[in-house]
Protein backbone atom coordinates (compact mmCIF):
# COMPACT_ATOMS: atom_id res chain seq x y z
CA UNK A 1 0.00 0.00 0.00
CA UNK A 2 1.10 3.56 -0.70
CA UNK A 3 1.34 6.16 2.04
CA UNK A 4 -1.95 7.93 2.81
CA UNK A 5 -3.92 5.26 0.95
CA UNK A 6 -6.89 3.88 2.87
CA UNK A 7 -7.18 0.12 3.15
CA UNK A 8 -10.49 -1.20 4.41
CA UNK A 9 -11.63 -4.77 4.89
CA UNK A 10 -15.39 -5.36 4.56
CA UNK A 11 -17.98 -2.65 5.16
CA UNK A 12 -19.77 -1.35 8.23
CA UNK A 13 -23.17 -2.52 6.99
CA UNK A 14 -21.87 -6.09 7.18
CA UNK A 15 -21.27 -5.65 10.91
CA UNK A 16 -24.66 -4.02 11.28
CA UNK A 17 -26.08 -7.19 9.71
CA UNK A 18 -24.04 -9.44 11.99
CA UNK A 19 -21.47 -10.66 9.45
CA UNK A 20 -18.38 -11.21 11.59
CA UNK A 21 -17.49 -14.91 11.65
CA UNK A 22 -14.12 -14.52 9.97
CA UNK A 23 -11.88 -12.14 8.11
CA UNK A 24 -8.30 -11.21 7.39
CA UNK A 25 -5.53 -12.21 9.84
CA UNK A 26 -4.02 -9.57 12.08
CA UNK A 27 -0.69 -10.20 10.36
CA UNK A 28 -2.13 -8.83 7.10
CA UNK A 29 -3.33 -5.63 8.74
CA UNK A 30 0.18 -4.81 9.91
CA UNK A 31 1.36 -5.10 6.29
CA UNK A 32 -1.10 -2.54 4.91
CA UNK A 33 -0.75 0.24 7.48
CA UNK A 34 0.99 1.64 10.54
CA UNK A 35 -2.24 2.72 12.21
CA UNK A 36 -5.83 1.55 12.08
CA UNK A 37 -8.97 0.47 13.88
CA UNK A 38 -11.67 -2.19 13.67
CA UNK A 39 -13.01 -5.19 15.56
CA UNK A 40 -12.49 -8.91 15.98
CA UNK A 41 -14.46 -12.08 15.15
CA UNK A 42 -17.99 -12.02 16.58
CA UNK A 43 -17.36 -8.30 17.31
CA UNK A 44 -15.52 -9.28 20.48
CA UNK A 45 -13.93 -6.00 21.53
CA UNK A 46 -12.35 -3.01 19.84
CA UNK A 47 -9.17 -3.03 17.73
CA UNK A 48 -6.38 -0.56 17.29
CA UNK A 49 -3.35 -0.89 15.05
CA UNK A 50 -0.50 1.33 16.13
CA UNK A 51 3.18 1.20 15.16
CA UNK A 52 2.97 -2.24 13.52
CA UNK A 53 1.11 -3.93 16.39
CA UNK A 54 -2.57 -4.89 16.67
CA UNK A 55 -4.28 -4.68 20.07
CA UNK A 56 -7.64 -5.92 21.31
CA UNK A 57 -9.64 -4.08 23.97
CA UNK A 58 -12.12 -6.40 25.62
CA UNK A 59 -15.34 -5.39 27.36
CA UNK A 60 -13.91 -6.53 30.72
CA UNK A 61 -11.32 -3.75 30.46
CA UNK A 62 -8.34 -5.94 29.58
CA UNK A 63 -6.02 -5.25 26.66
CA UNK A 64 -4.12 -7.92 24.76
CA UNK A 65 -1.69 -7.96 21.89
CA UNK A 66 -3.42 -9.79 19.05
CA UNK A 67 -1.95 -13.00 17.72
CA UNK A 68 -0.90 -12.89 14.06
CA UNK A 69 -3.61 -15.41 13.13
CA UNK A 70 -6.46 -13.61 14.94
CA UNK A 71 -9.18 -12.88 12.39
CA UNK A 72 -10.55 -9.40 11.76
CA UNK A 73 -14.00 -9.01 10.13
CA UNK A 74 -13.78 -5.22 9.72
CA UNK A 75 -10.84 -2.82 9.78
CA UNK A 76 -9.51 0.45 8.38
CA UNK A 77 -5.76 1.05 8.08
CA UNK A 78 -3.31 3.50 6.55
CA UNK A 79 0.42 4.09 6.32
CA UNK A 80 0.14 7.66 7.52
CA UNK A 81 2.54 10.29 6.22
CA UNK A 82 1.19 13.49 7.82
CA UNK A 83 0.77 16.63 5.78
CA UNK A 84 0.26 18.69 8.94
CA UNK A 85 1.16 18.59 12.62
CA UNK A 86 -0.12 21.03 15.23
CA UNK A 87 -0.15 21.34 19.01
CA UNK A 88 -3.56 22.35 20.25
CA UNK A 89 -5.95 21.94 23.17
CA UNK A 90 -8.94 19.61 22.83
CA UNK A 91 -12.04 20.21 24.92
CA UNK A 92 -14.42 17.76 23.23
CA UNK A 93 -14.79 15.21 20.46
CA UNK A 94 -16.41 17.94 18.36
CA UNK A 95 -13.22 19.98 18.80
CA UNK A 96 -11.27 17.20 17.11
CA UNK A 97 -13.56 17.47 14.09
CA UNK A 98 -13.06 21.24 13.99
CA UNK A 99 -9.27 20.94 14.15
CA UNK A 100 -9.17 18.41 11.33
CA UNK A 101 -11.48 20.60 9.22
CA UNK A 102 -9.27 23.65 9.86
CA UNK A 103 -6.08 21.82 8.96
CA UNK A 104 -7.53 19.98 5.96
CA UNK A 105 -9.98 22.52 4.45
CA UNK A 106 -12.31 21.71 1.57
CA UNK A 107 -12.24 17.98 2.37
CA UNK A 108 -15.89 17.36 3.22
CA UNK A 109 -16.09 14.67 0.54
CA UNK A 110 -12.62 13.20 1.02
CA UNK A 111 -11.27 10.77 3.59
CA UNK A 112 -8.74 11.77 6.24
CA UNK A 113 -6.58 9.91 8.72
CA UNK A 114 -4.97 11.36 11.82
CA UNK A 115 -3.18 10.60 15.05
CA UNK A 116 -3.45 12.39 18.40
CA UNK A 117 -0.71 12.02 21.00
CA UNK A 118 -1.35 13.64 24.38
CA UNK A 119 -1.57 13.50 28.12
CA UNK A 120 -5.35 13.33 28.16
CA UNK A 121 -7.25 15.01 30.98
CA UNK A 122 -10.30 12.85 30.32
CA UNK A 123 -11.44 10.08 28.02
CA UNK A 124 -14.68 8.14 27.83
CA UNK A 125 -14.45 4.94 25.81
CA UNK A 126 -16.48 1.83 25.21
CA UNK A 127 -15.98 -1.76 24.18
CA UNK A 128 -18.46 -4.39 23.03
CA UNK A 129 -18.48 -7.89 24.54
CA UNK A 130 -19.37 -9.62 21.29
CA UNK A 131 -22.23 -11.55 19.78
CA UNK A 132 -24.44 -13.89 21.81
CA UNK A 133 -25.13 -15.86 18.65
CA UNK A 134 -23.99 -15.99 15.03
CA UNK A 135 -25.48 -13.24 12.94
CA UNK A 136 -26.49 -10.97 15.81
CA UNK A 137 -26.43 -7.41 14.47
CA UNK A 138 -24.17 -4.72 15.84
CA UNK A 139 -27.19 -2.58 16.69
CA UNK A 140 -28.43 -5.37 19.01
CA UNK A 141 -25.20 -5.33 21.01
CA UNK A 142 -25.92 -2.09 22.82
CA UNK A 143 -26.74 -4.05 25.97
CA UNK A 144 -23.26 -5.59 25.85
CA UNK A 145 -21.33 -2.31 25.75
CA UNK A 146 -19.06 -1.51 28.68
CA UNK A 147 -18.03 2.10 29.29
CA UNK A 148 -14.81 3.30 30.91
CA UNK A 149 -13.63 6.75 31.96
CA UNK A 150 -9.92 7.55 32.20
CA UNK A 151 -8.31 10.63 33.75
CA UNK A 152 -4.76 11.88 33.37
CA UNK A 153 -3.63 9.18 30.96
CA UNK A 154 -0.88 9.35 28.35
CA UNK A 155 -1.64 7.73 25.04
CA UNK A 156 -2.61 7.88 21.38
CA UNK A 157 -5.86 8.21 19.48
CA UNK A 158 -6.08 6.75 15.98
CA UNK A 159 -8.74 8.56 13.95
CA UNK A 160 -10.41 8.44 10.55
CA UNK A 161 -12.82 10.84 8.88
CA UNK A 162 -15.32 9.36 6.41
CA UNK A 163 -17.51 11.55 4.15
CA UNK A 164 -21.27 11.47 4.76
CA UNK A 165 -21.89 9.90 1.36
CA UNK A 166 -19.99 6.79 2.51
CA UNK A 167 -22.20 6.07 5.53
CA UNK A 168 -22.70 2.31 5.75
CA UNK A 169 -19.50 1.59 3.88
CA UNK A 170 -17.79 3.02 6.95
CA UNK A 171 -18.82 5.26 9.85
CA UNK A 172 -19.65 8.68 8.42
CA UNK A 173 -17.86 11.42 10.31
CA UNK A 174 -15.09 10.81 12.83
CA UNK A 175 -14.23 7.36 14.18
CA UNK A 176 -11.61 7.26 16.97
CA UNK A 177 -9.96 4.48 18.98
CA UNK A 178 -7.59 5.08 21.92
CA UNK A 179 -4.69 3.15 23.45
CA UNK A 180 -2.61 4.19 26.45
CA UNK A 181 1.18 4.33 26.30
CA UNK A 182 1.45 1.47 28.79
CA UNK A 183 -0.95 -0.59 26.61
CA UNK A 184 -3.32 -1.29 29.52
CA UNK A 185 -6.26 0.94 28.56
CA UNK A 186 -8.19 1.61 25.39
CA UNK A 187 -11.41 1.54 23.44
CA UNK A 188 -13.75 3.34 21.07
CA UNK A 189 -13.64 7.04 21.96
CA UNK A 190 -16.88 8.78 22.95
CA UNK A 191 -15.48 11.86 24.74
CA UNK A 192 -12.03 13.43 24.99
CA UNK A 193 -10.23 16.37 26.63
CA UNK A 194 -6.56 17.36 26.57
CA UNK A 195 -4.87 20.57 27.71
CA UNK A 196 -2.45 20.18 24.81
CA UNK A 197 -2.19 17.51 22.14
CA UNK A 198 -0.05 16.82 19.11
CA UNK A 199 -2.39 16.24 16.18
CA UNK A 200 -1.09 15.11 12.80
CA UNK A 201 -2.90 13.86 9.74
CA UNK A 202 -3.44 13.78 6.00
CA UNK A 203 -6.09 13.52 3.30
CA UNK A 204 -6.68 10.14 1.65
CA UNK A 205 -7.89 10.20 -1.96
CA UNK A 206 -7.03 6.58 -2.78
CA UNK A 207 -9.36 4.01 -1.21
CA UNK A 208 -8.90 0.24 -1.41
CA UNK A 209 -11.81 -1.86 -0.12
CA UNK A 210 -11.45 -5.63 0.12
CA UNK A 211 -14.76 -7.47 0.41
CA UNK A 212 -15.30 -10.85 2.09
CA UNK A 213 -16.11 -13.81 -0.15
CA UNK A 214 -18.08 -15.69 2.52
CA UNK A 215 -21.62 -16.92 2.01
CA UNK A 216 -22.68 -14.94 5.08
CA UNK A 217 -21.55 -11.72 3.43
CA UNK A 218 -23.19 -12.60 0.12
CA UNK A 219 -26.52 -13.43 1.78
CA UNK A 220 -26.63 -10.41 4.10
CA UNK A 221 -28.97 -7.43 3.73
CA UNK A 222 -26.39 -4.64 3.46
CA UNK A 223 -28.70 -1.65 3.19
CA UNK A 224 -27.81 1.23 5.51
CA UNK A 225 -29.64 1.88 8.78
CA UNK A 226 -28.38 5.38 9.52
CA UNK A 227 -30.15 5.73 12.86
CA UNK A 228 -28.75 2.44 14.16
CA UNK A 229 -25.21 3.35 13.07
CA UNK A 230 -25.35 6.72 14.81
CA UNK A 231 -26.70 5.13 17.98
CA UNK A 232 -23.89 2.57 18.17
CA UNK A 233 -20.96 4.62 16.95
CA UNK A 234 -21.58 7.84 18.87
Amino acid sequence: MLTNELYQYSILNALMSGVSEGGIPASKLTKVGNQGLGTFVRMNGELVLLDDTVYQFKADGTVRRADPEDEIPFAMAVSLDPSFSVNQAIDSKDAVASIIADQLPHTANLFAAYRIDAHFKFLKVRSVAGQDYKGQSLSELGHKQTFYEFKDVQGTIVGFYTPASWQGISVAGHHLHFISNDRTKGGHVLAVEAAMAKISGAIMTNVHIELPMSQDFNDADLRSDDAAIRKMEG
